[in-house]
């Protein structure tokens, strides 16, 4: 597969990776087989996908489950760049923003403890949150790194304003936002160009 790397110091990631999320959440989830989804994991990394990605959200918290069982089971952790996101919470059947400085800082270690490892190697604010400045979710942000928990962090369906933010506390290493033939206003909003300046990785993702 080929490569790509994940901005300018970043590993070097397929230029492929595989979401998890349609493993317990979204689209049918009456279909869900976790032996299924084990093995779609180990296939995908078989193929040369090197990155995963996840989040405390999905399922809520299945999916990391999930992940950290076929990445333990393979014993394949060092084979592969691990993102997960924080962020959004599931309430009374929402999907909502809740990015309180002491919740994300117990979401981190939740979402460790459900991977089965120490650190992710890419963790995403999974949204902004209308009621917190993104100064201050992201010095959170940025106190996980420093903790050891995440070696770098990304954003998710961010502004160009809220990106710069972000960037000024703590260096954004990925943005990721759906982009596909007919979604492109991240191209038009000046997002793309801004990560091709700043040696920031633009991971597109493409829902079904």
């Amino acid at each position: 597969m080929r490569q790509r790397r994940l901005g300018t110091n970043g590993p070097e990631v397929g230029a492929v990776g595989l979401g998890c999320m349609s493993r317990s959440t979204a689209y049918d989830t009456n279909e869900r087989d976790d032996e299924e989804s084990v093995r779609v994991i180990h296939r995908a990394i078989e193929l040369g996908t090197n990155f995963i990605d996840t989040a405390e959200v999905y399922g809520p918290y299945e999916n990391e489950e999930v992940v950290g069982r076929a990445l333990a089971e393979g014993n394949l952790r060092e084979q592969v760049v691990l993102a997960t996101k924080t962020g959004l919470i599931l309430e009374d059947g929402r999907i909502q923003p809740d990015e309180r400085p002491e919740r994300m800082r117990e979401a981190i270690d939740g979402s460790l403890r459900r991977l089965g490892t120490d650190h992710v190697d890419l963790y995403y604010l999974h949204r902004v949150d209308s009621k917190v400045p993104v100064e201050e979710s992201w010095g959170v942000m940025k106190e996980i790194v420093e903790a050891g928990k995440a070696v770098r962090l990304g954003i998710s369906e961010a502004t160009l304003e809220q990106i710069e933010k972000a960037h000024a506390i703590h260096p954004v290493s990925a943005v990721q936002s759906e982009m596909s033939l007919w979604t492109r206003e991240w191209i038009e909003a000046g997002v793309v160009g801004w990560c091709a300046e700043n040696g920031t990785a633009f991971v597109s993702l493409t829902l079904p």
